[in-house]
């Protein structure tokens, strides 16, 4: 077991440069790994130049060769067989290598943003899959393989990156994508075969920063995505002077935010404020995940605690924990700590508590959070929120659970902070292609799910383009045809808009289902959380996922694999009837009736409608409406759906109008 932890956490160092002797390969190929079945997998490194590099897999008879070209590198392919293992890879030149615990099986990349990121277990501001304690336990099966790439920003396409591969275990599978594995398991409960899960996700990102730099030149519609990693890569001519002006501007800020709420914090920190009317939350955990949906700002923590008299003059520590992203932290009146500066939400605070400082009976801490982008809040594990002995970290009060909290303002009262001059973000058009895709091009996959889409809904109309863009481009630079390409579509959640983005980026979403071929879409509109952005159910994300797989590209007999998707419309007198794919044995509705439909005439005002099933259509209607010209569902931000086919899969919203919307460009 302590073998297999070391392999599974190692790291492999970036290799640059040509190498004088010895043999070198990416990362992506080790230990543990899982190779494509029946295929001519892509196999490449680095040697001296003109050295010849030849390999041969324990499955075979036949020893393949290349030779290095002037820079060093080196590319050929090798036969696989049919599933199996475990095989040893051998690759030599003057020195050899040999990979062991090989198997022969599917290869998946699994990328995206956050809800593609987020975790078997609680952590990371997420509260963890549904019975994640139950459903990591019993995570033992040795021919799923795992490999996790390191989060990587860069310029310009690396040729590594950080990563290897382990088998699936307990251990290993907490902090993996949970829909990444859901996925994995449910193909490998079906076919019997080892399956290899790459992931590669960042949360926050959008599909630009996962696009490269050519396929964004070559349209001219998002060309400007490259002008602002132009001025990131310029300013390293002025690195120093830029970064004192940076710095200047973000104290100004700082100060500007405190004179927002200057007439309450002194209040709010004190040990006798009358909290009565403040709300609840329990933490550690994000706000978006616990009532303050899409909220960027500033919010006050409070919460009372004893001390044992024992300790009380002892040195101690406030394990507060990671805070996204600002912390100013009080205890009893005084501050004790802080972190004032961008891009820090990953810094776990500890702050000495002085040993004067805590009385008999109550205290109280107050903590001031300034979140200015994406998810925030108090969001460690639940090892922090805590008082601890200095010396040997024993727990003196533990603090996580239930706090009080307080809204002081809303960032949209506060101009946008200053960024960071020449910095890199996960937001950088083509950083995380750069850093999370090239590095494994042209490892040989099978094909790729995809969840992401949230962090492009200002820009909704837009991504159907964008989407089609980076897929295509994508297959283009593994040269593997047209590969399986299946992604989900965005879950009901409480955005801060006054238009329906979310569901014009959903429609992009079903747009890019006929337009990228060898595609398919997951719906989620039944199992999301409208105050979470991180649903918990990321079982039967991945069982949907499963589904497309298992019957587009294995090509299993009887497996549904969609629900209900709009394919017309027709007007029959003052009534609508709505005609669907994938409904052929008909439709369902779960509850009374069925919700979120509305119907417009002639003005185009869009009005709350009654609707019926018939057969495997729906005819919907609103007796004030004589001549209906359009019909939506589901077409808001928040919109919970209940409308199923015969195989419990849920419709996909839609829209009959082609009229303008919020996010369409004039």
């Amino acid at each position: 077991m302590q073998r297999h932890l070391f392999r599974c956490l190692s790291v492999l160092v970036f290799f640059s440069g040509q190498l004088l002797s010895g043999i070198e390969l990416p990362a992506v190929f080790g230990d543990n790994m899982v190779l494509q079945q029946r295929s001519r997998v892509a196999i490449w490194g680095w040697a001296a130049p003109g050295e010849s590099v030849k390999i041969k897999g324990s499955w075979g008879w036949r020893t393949v060769s290349a030779r290095a070209d002037s820079e060093g590198k080196w590319m050929l392919r090798l036969k696989t067989p049919q599933a199996g293992g475990p095989y040893t890879l051998t690759v030599s030149a003057d020195t050899t290598i040999v990979f062991r615990d090989v198997l022969i099986g599917e290869v998946w990349f699994c990328a995206g943003q956050s809800n593609m990121d987020m975790w078997m277990t609680r952590g990371a501001g997420k509260a963890g899959v549904l019975n994640y304690e139950e459903e990591i336990a019993k995570a033992h099966y040795p021919e799923i393989r795992l490999f996790h790439v390191g989060q990587e920003l860069a310029g310009s396409p690396r040729e590594n990156c950080n990563g290897s591969w382990c088998q699936c275990s307990p251990e290993s599978v907490a902090r993996f994508s949970a829909v990444a594995y859901y996925y994995g398991l449910e193909l490998y409960q079906e076919l019997g075969v080892p399956i290899g899960l790459i992931q590669s996700s960042w949360g926050g990102s959008p599909a630009q920063a996962w696009t490269s730099r050519e396929a964004l030149e070559s349209h001219p519609d998002f060309r400007y995505y490259l002008n602002k990693l132009e001025e990131i890569l310029k300013c390293e001519k002025n690195k120093e002077r830029l970064k004192r002006e940076y710095e200047e501007d973000l104290n100004r800020w700082i100060l500007e935010s405190y004179s927002l709420d200057k007439k309450i914090w002194r209040s709010w920190i004190s040990a006798e404020l009358d909290d009565s009317d403040w709300q609840t939350m329990n933490l550690p955990g994000s706000w978006e995940s616990a009532g303050l949906p899409d909220f960027d700002g500033t919010v006050w923590f409070r919460k009372h605690f004893t001390v044992p008299e024992d300790f009380l003059g002892k040195e101690l520590l406030f394990d507060l924990g990671p805070v996204d992203d600002m912390d100013r932290t009080f205890i009893n009146g005084k501050r004790v700590g802080e972190v004032q500066e961008r891009g820090k939400y990953k810094v776990s605070r500890e702050y000495p508590i002085p040993a004067d400082l805590l009385k008999p009976g109550d205290n109280v801490v107050s903590i001031r959070v300034t979140d200015y982008e994406g998810s925030g809040g108090i969001y460690g594990d639940s090892d922090h929120l805590r008082i601890v002995t200095a010396e040997n970290q024993r727990v003196v009060a533990d603090l996580s659970g239930e706090w009080l909290y307080k809204i002081a303002y809303d960032l949209k009262d506060h101009r946008p902070i200053p960024e960071i001059p020449g910095k890199m973000t996960k937001t950088t058009p083509t950083a995380l292609f750069n850093g999370m895709v090239a590095p494994l091009i042209p490892f040989t996959l099978k094909g790729v799910i995809w969840y992401q889409g949230e962090s492009n809904r200002s820009e909704a109309y837009a991504y159907r383009e964008l989407f089609l863009l980076m897929v295509t481009d994508w297959r283009e630079r593994w040269q593997l045809g047209n590969f399986p390409f299946y992604y989900v579509q965005i879950a009901p959640f409480g955005y801060k808009s006054e238009h329906p983005i979310a569901a014009e980026l959903r429609e992009s979403q079903f747009v890019c289902l006929k337009t990228i071929p060898n595609s398919g879409m997951v719906v989620t509109m039944d199992i999301g959380d409208v105050n979470d952005i991180h649903p918990r159910d990321k079982k039967t994300v991945g069982q949907r996922l499963s589904l497309w797989a298992l019957a587009k590209t294995y090509h299993r007999k009887g497996v549904l694999y969609s629900g209900p998707l709009f394919k017309k419309m027709v007007v029959e007198d003052n009534k609508v009837r709505i005609h669907f794919d994938f409904a052929d044995d008909g439709l369902i509705i779960k509850g009374d009736e069925l919700s979120h439909v509305t119907i417009a005439g002639p003005d185009r005002v869009f009005q709350p409608a009654k609707a019926k099933i018939e057969g495997n259509t729906i005819l919907v209607w609103n007796k004030n409406i004589k001549n209906p010209v359009a019909v939506r569902f589901g077409w808001s931000n928040t919109a919970e759906l209940n409308l199923y086919n015969s195989a419990g899969l849920p419709a996909a919203p839609f829209r009959t109008d082609d009229f303008p919307v919020s996010t369409q460009r004039k």
